[in-house]
This record gives C-alpha cells, structure tokens and sequence, in this order.
C-alpha cells in the first residue's frame, strides 16, 4: 500500500496563526506518528478576503484581545487581490513590530523583525516557518501556477484579471467576470480570454480541485469545514476531524522553545 498522505487546508490566516490552525498542525502531526506518511499544508493563498489574516493577541498584562492586520497597498487590493498578492506597505512591518512586545514573547517580535516578505501570503508563511509549524510538510499554494496547471476544471471557479492596474480575484459567473463590492452590489468586468495558471476554485470546488493534485488519503477538516464538505467528491479520502482547541479565533504564539 502506498504511504498516507495526510492533508489540511487553509487561508493563510494571520502573521501569527490562529489556534484552529495551530490544531490542524497538531492533528496532522499526531496521526502522523500513527499511520506513518507525510503531511502536506494546502495554503489557499488564492483566496482574497482581508479578513483572513487578522490576528488577534491578548495584552499581557490585561489579557484584553487586540486585533492586527496588515495593511494594504490601495483599497482595490485590499478587497480584490489574491492573498498571494496582497503587497504590505513599507511602513507596516516596523509599526507591527513596535506593538508586539505588549503581546508576545521576546522571540516572536524577534522572528517577526526578521521577516521580509512583501506580501501578505509570502509573509505569514515565513513566519509559520520561523515558528517551526512547517517543519517537515510539504506546502502546496492554490496560487502556484504549476499547481494550478496541474488541477483538474472546475464548473465553479475564480480568475485572477487585471483590473484598473492591479490583478483582482472576480468570480467566473454565466460566461462572465464580476466582483462582489458587497450586498447586491457586483462590478461586471470586460469579458477577456484567460489560460488555467489564472484560476482558482471557489469553496465549494476547492476538494475536489485540490485532491486532483494532492492525492492526500486523509483530511483534517474543521469545525466550519465540515459544515459545507461535499465529500462525495473525493470518497477516496478519510475525513478526520481536528482536535478541539479553546479561543480558535485568536492566534497561537505558545510554541515551546
């Protein structure tokens, strides 16, 4: 029989990540030393949701939360850009960094200081790395274009375009492309030709396009993963809920030393 492949997705989702995550690492690592295998973190960093990233930390003297997040190059990148292109200002690393020790150990404002990325998906990933969560899993990116060449179709999907100077995420909706300013409200885009390197899936297409690459024959799924799984499209995978974690929403910065 061919070795495990145990996978779990997720948005790159704050400069520290938030405990859900931090549990799907767990998760993996933990059915690792059981059945063997590799694990592989399937970053969906095609995603384009500022809300993704933010960061919530608890004052260390009050313990009251506080929520970070990046700042944007414009507001059109702020709402439409791929995470993967989401560029951070220049400004923003060291104004970060000069409110962390309020938040964090010594080590992470440290680690912190040493990351260069200028966007916002390079960036948490180079975090997560300098915390040691990738030690040893293999990171497939729903932005690689290799990865996206490789995916099978997908009736339901996005495509990065360009769109008043700037490459925007716009759902591919009855032959055209839009944009969700929120509400009712939609921006329809000029219909243009596109190549497989610019799409990427929606929620619901996501198993299915992923699987196609990953092979995985495991699945860490969490609590709002399990909710809209179409696991008809992928029977082949053992579906494995994460491990329970309190304050899922904040972010994991007690990684022992």
């Amino acid at each position: 029989m061919a070795a495990p492949v145990i996978c779990f997705g997720q948005q790159p989702c704050g400069f520290f990540p938030r405990r859900f995550l931090y549990a799907k690492f767990a998760t993996a690592r933990r059915l690792q030393a059981e059945l063997g295998g590799e694990i592989v973190f399937f970053c969906h960093d095609s995603d384009h949701d500022p809300r993704e990233t933010q960061t919530t930390l608890r004052y260390r003297l009050s313990g009251a939360p506080q929520t970070f997040n990046f700042t944007f190059a414009n507001r059109l990148q702020r709402k439409f850009s791929p995470l993967f292109l989401k560029r951070i200002p220049a400004d923003w690393p060291a104004q970060t960094a000069r409110q962390l020790p309020n938040y964090v150990d010594r080590r992470w404002v440290e680690a912190f200081k040493l990351t260069t990325a200028t966007c916002v998906a390079d960036f948490c990933l180079e975090m997560y790395r300098r915390m040691g969560l990738l030690d040893g899993i293999r990171v497939v990116r729903s932005g690689d274009p290799a990865v996206r060449r490789a995916a099978c179709d997908v009736a339901d999907y996005f495509v990065d375009v360009i769109h008043e100077g700037e490459v925007v995420r716009a759902r591919h909706q009855a032959g055209g492309l839009r944009l969700h300013e929120g509400g009712e409200a939609f921006v329809t885009l000029p219909a243009v030709p596109f190549a497989r390197d610019q799409v990427s899936p929606t929620r619901d297409s996501r198993l299915r396009w992923m699987q196609s690459v990953v092979h995985c024959t495991h699945y860490i799924a969490g609590a709002g993963e399990q909710a809209y799984l179409n696991r008809a499209d992928a029977p082949e995978i053992t579906f494995v809920n994460r491990d329970p974690i309190e304050r899922s929403d904040e972010a994991y910065t007690e990684l022992p030393v």
